[in-house]
């Protein structure tokens, strides 16, 4: 069973930085893509980054030029920095990771921003 496990969520202040990471407990390039979505409360959940097995990345224009994603295989970790961070990014942020047709998530770590 594959378990993906989210770090570094925590309380920022606007305009500050963050990194999240999510290890994986299997070879990250046996998935076909890994994501990062997020959901606001009251909101649906929204893809933020993907990066596919070929390392093509997609970012949500919501987040375009703030938020930049990373890999490493040899730790089997997807990494997600964000800077310039506003109270809108506030958001359950949840790592996921699909096979063909099968998706696989994390628990979500919560990122509050606010002074």
């Amino acid at each position: 069973q594959v378990q993906l496990v989210e770090y570094g969520g925590g309380l920022v202040q606007p305009g500050g930085s963050l990194r999240l990471s999510c290890a994986a407990s299997e070879n990250i390039f046996n998935f076909n893509s890994m994501a990062w979505y997020r959901q606001a409360p009251g909101k649906q959940r929204e893809l933020v980054a993907s990066i596919n097995v070929g390392g093509k990345i997609n970012y949500a224009d919501s987040v375009k030029g703030r938020v930049t994603t990373s890999r490493d295989g040899t730790k089997n970790t997807v990494w997600l920095q964000m800077s310039s961070l506003s109270p809108e990014d506030t958001a359950v942020y949840s790592c996921n990771a699909q096979i063909l047709r099968v998706h696989y998530w994390g628990q979500g770590t919560q990122v509050t921003v606010s002074s």
